[in-house]
């Protein structure tokens, strides 16, 4: 059974994620932080937009010119998009407008294969569901590795998410 509402995310869930990816004008290296003139992988600009080659090769020269931050706000929202779709697709469950901006949080992070494999996903669907973990909290915060490592960054994260989700405070982490 599908939720009975079509969500988006709530202006408090999008000026947080916004805020935590902080606003960049100018091109930029994701892994050294650098500004770039050049495609690199992991060329960013706005609000955290991985920036394709093709999409590199089509605007360029606008992005070496910079960025406004209403150009970058509508590019938060397409990248956005399919993240908001994919939660409204997958969440059976009927869900308030906090767990479903937390469950967006969270896949924007994690990626929508994994929230679709997750134990998370199967827990918010069917509470007694039966996963490795003995709650939805410990689920949710198991998602804390980068290339295997506990990474504090990511519990920092997660931990927030959660709030969000369970306690309906957006704070940054």
């Amino acid at each position: 059974m599908q939720q009975s509402v079509c969500y988006r995310m709530s202006v408090n869930g999008m000026q947080l994620l916004m805020s935590i990816e902080a606003f960049r004008g100018k091109p930029y290296d994701d892994q050294s932080g650098a500004e770039i003139s050049d495609w690199v992988k992991g060329a960013t600009i706005g609000y955290g937009h991985l920036i394709s080659r093709n999409e590199w090769n089509r605007s360029g020269d606008t992005y070496k010119q910079g960025i406004t931050k209403v150009q970058a706000g509508a590019l938060f929202e397409q990248d956005m998009a399919p993240f908001v779709k994919g939660v409204n697709n997958k969440v059976t469950a009927d869900i308030s407008q906090n767990q479903f901006d937390a469950l967006v949080i969270l896949t924007f992070n994690i990626g929508l294969g994994n929230l679709g494999s997750s134990s998370v996903l199967k827990l918010v669907n069917n509470p007694s569901a039966h996963t490795s973990y003995p709650s939805l909290e410990a689920a949710w915060k198991a998602w804390n590795k980068s290339q295997g490592k506990v990474m504090q960054g990511l519990v920092n994260r997660r931990n927030a998410e959660w709030k969000i989700y369970a306690d309906n405070i957006y704070e940054r982490w």
